[in-house]
């Protein structure tokens, strides 16, 4: 047991104190809150760029005058005749414009929109808005229709989703959330558990290419090295977590407070929000503070740390025996893939059966399968999951450590001296049948 300390104390203080240890810790959070930042300034820069000057040549005299300006579209009634209009902007910069409505517009809803460059997609679709609003208003007068009654008719449906808890309670939820929370973990999960285990591989293929392996099977036995090398690049893994997680949540609180004023970002959105929408108005904010109630926060942060390490613990081991069995990683690609495709399984089916259908007959077999269960099991958390399942599911993860464990000793112990032959998978499971 004292060996295995030393050897999870030797792989941890290696790697912490390495200079990429630090620099993925402290860069990895300053990465994504640049990118919150920039998405921030880039939008707004975008709704600058936006701004269009629209020349209107109105062949119906009265079609242009019911066009009205907005904060991203200015109206300008031309006097030129058409090609005299387009040869003025032909060699202008920028979002200008000619829109071109004929004398027969009402009759065919035809009209043409020519730019000095590619025209823009969000100021086409303005236009175009206003336009059917006013063949709508034109129309409502071709009928005798009463506008006014039309629009004070209100057909819109606001849904309080409720979720019916085990104790015959309802309470507040919301599906949108839930998703959000499953991708991102199906995506932090899969990257975490191929990192790291990866990690495992490529320090036992190192140290048996240098012959440092040599050295240290001399004092410790294999198992015991294996241990306290998956243990210790553990131990690291969860470290950077802790400190991500708080260095995010602080740089994203510094960021909200000092570089982004929020009223002029929800006054931006508002803005250039389609019609009838209340984005800034704080509805949505509300609507995401409720369904953030509705997920059990502690109980998510609790099963990811468990299920990360569970799930670590079990492809690490084999990634130790694949890293064993090679001396270099080229010839690790062989060997990577068979590993790696139960993952990658469940990463693919989190975006599309386990949300769809999180209680499903196939959701509930891959939470319970050890290969795929750290992935299948935290996307299905997020939409309320048995308490008896989670456990279940943690404890079949745990067994299948202990046997991927007691696997990939067996073949650890022989491919760790092995040099200078090629592995096969033949290779393998003679030395799985070597006695001890």
């Amino acid at each position: 047991m004292n060996k295995i300390l030393l050897i999870i104390q030797r792989e941890y203080l290696s790697r912490v104190k390495k200079k990429t240890f630090l620099l993925t810790t402290f860069l990895v959070p300053l990465f994504f809150i640049g990118m919150y930042v920039g998405v921030f300034f880039l939008t707004k820069q975008s709704f600058e760029d936006s701004k269009a000057l629209i020349y209107v040549v109105d062949n119906t005299k009265e079609v242009g005058n019911q066009l009205k300006n907005t904060d991203q579209i200015t109206f300008t009634e031309s006097t030129e005749e058409l090609n005299n209009q387009i040869q003025k902007i032909k060699d202008l910069d920028g979002n200008t414009n000619i829109l071109f409505i004929p004398e027969d517009f009402y009759q065919t809803h035809n009209i043409e929109f020519l730019s000095s460059g590619k025209p823009n997609i969000a100021t086409k679709g303005q236009v175009e808005s206003q336009l059917e609003n006013i063949l709508l208003e034109y129309q409502y007068k071709e009928l005798n229709i009463d506008a006014s009654k039309i629009k004070s008719i209100d057909t819109k449906v606001s849904t309080a989703a409720k979720e019916i808890t085990a104790s015959g309670e309802a309470k507040d939820s919301d599906t949108r959330i839930a998703m959000g929370i499953a991708m991102a973990l199906s995506v932090l999960i899969y990257l975490s558990l191929f990192l790291y285990g990866a990690q495992v591989m490529r320090g036992i293929i190192e140290e048996k290419s240098n012959r440092i392996i040599e050295v240290i099977i001399s004092s410790v036995k294999p198992f015991q090295l294996m241990m306290g090398k998956i243990i210790g690049i553990g131990l690291v893994g969860i470290t950077q977590f802790i400190l991500w997680i708080i260095l995010s949540f602080g740089l994203i609180a510094i960021a909200s407070n000092t570089l982004i004023d929020k009223n002029e970002f929800q006054k931006e959105m508002m803005q250039n929000s389609p019609e009838g929408t209340e984005i800034g108005s704080g509805s949505i904010m509300s609507e995401i503070n409720t369904a953030m109630e509705a997920v059990n926060i502690p109980e998510l942060l609790i099963s990811f740390f468990l299920f990360f390490i569970g799930g670590y613990m079990l492809y690490s081991a084999l990634f130790a025996a694949v890293g064993s069995a090679v001396d270099n990683e080229t010839e690790a690609n062989q060997f990577t893939m068979p590993i790696t495709t139960p993952l990658l399984l469940a990463y693919i089916l989190s975006f599309g059966v386990l949300v769809n259908n999180p209680h499903g007959p196939i959701a509930v077999w891959l939470s319970f399968i050890p290969l795929t269960s750290p992935i299948a099991m935290l996307v299905r958390i997020p939409f309320g999951v048995p308490t008896w399942q989670i456990a279940l599911s943690f404890i079949l993860l745990v067994g299948g450590f202990v046997f991927t464990t007691w696997f990939a000793a067996r073949i650890y112990r022989i491919g760790i001296l092995m040099y200078g032959k090629k592995a096969s998978f033949k290779e393998l499971i003679k030395w799985f049948r070597y006695k001890s």
